[in-house]
């Protein structure tokens, strides 16, 4: 779905969206296609990658805000695709930092010998809870999905060093669907005022994104005794050009160590994390200590960064 696609429904230009957000293209699923059919291909890529089957996996988390239905967790029916059946699956739902959040989860469940092996996926199909004649978001976000394993290792060094995360559910309206829960139950009102689909007030998140994105990667940073001048690639969640930037620069991260792909997929959600990461391990240029600074932000209001030491 390229800018000039958006010109046929409403007033805009290629110029006004890249210069606003960075977006020069975003990818939809297909009539039919749902999230567990995007997070299936990405796990699957994820073990090839790996070279391990969907067996070897321990316990499957999905994070996404577009699951396949309200229950089952889409991770359930992941596993059953892959052939995993019997394996421990579930789903979170923290909007954008899902990625960030199931992260230090994974971690946990390996450092404590839980598991030996997790698989978390991000996913989104967010082109079905889009208001289409809404400018200020159905421009913003894109479809998509990317999955990482994290494992046991015989390294002598930890490779996740610390983690920040937060949440603030003061205004949740921020940025929501507004129909389709407990508070505000579905009906044919709530679909005529199209409350079932995205809802932001861009301004306020623009602000909270980048001050916490900024906040929480200097109290990892310097909980492990490290400075953002150490930090080999950054990873943010890619939310709009105009943040990632702002950010770096009041953390001193030069452009050419930070992964960027919002061009070509616009805002992901809980999948843009994995996917920058997936084109970044695909480009070849991380190296084995590498130091990486994920970061990111999303509704709740909910944010996070994670500093990891990259093992290949």
């Amino acid at each position: 779905m390229a800018n000039a696609d958006f010109e046929r429904l409403f007033e805009t230009s290629d110029e006004w969206i890249v210069t606003r957000t960075g977006m020069r293209e975003r990818r939809y699923a297909s009539d039919g296609q749902a999230s567990s059919d995007l997070a299936t291909r990405a796990a699957e890529h994820a073990l090839e990658r790996a070279g391990l089957r969907a067996s070897d996996i321990d316990c499957y988390i999905v994070a996404t805000v577009t699951p396949d239905y309200q229950f089952p967790a889409t991770a359930c029916i992941v596993a059953y695709n892959l052939g995993a059946v019997g394996k421990p699956a579930f789903d979170i739902e923290i909007a954008c930092s899902g990625f960030i959040y199931a992260l230090p989860m994974a971690s946990s469940f390996v450092r404590s010998g839980v598991f030996r092996r997790v698989m978390i996926i991000g996913v989104e199909t967010l082109s079905h809870i889009m208001n289409f004649s809404d400018r200020t978001t159905s421009i913003l976000f894109g479809d998509g999905a990317g999955a990482a394993i994290v494992e046991r290792t015989a390294f002598a060094q930890d490779c996740f060093l610390d983690c920040e995360l937060g949440a603030d559910g003061a205004n949740p309206e921020l940025l929501c669907v507004k129909a389709g829960g407990s508070r505000h139950p579905m009906t044919h009102e709530a679909l005529d005022n199209r409350e079932n689909k995205v809802m932001m007030s861009g301004r306020e998140i623009f602000k909270y994104a980048v001050n916490k994105m900024v906040e929480t990667s200097r109290v990892v940073l310097a909980r492990a005794g490290l400075t953002t001048a150490d930090v080999d690639w950054m990873i943010p969640h890619q939310a709009n050009i105009r943040i990632i930037e702002a950010a770096a620069k009041r953390l001193e991260v030069p452009r050419e160590k930070i992964a960027v792909n919002i061009e070509h997929y616009g805002n992901t959600s809980s999948a843009s994390i994995p996917i920058a990461l997936s084109e970044t391990i695909a480009r070849g240029v991380l190296k084995d200590g590498d130091l990486l600074l994920f970061t990111g932000f999303g509704g709740g209001l909910s944010w996070g960064s994670i500093a990891w030491r990259w093992s290949a």
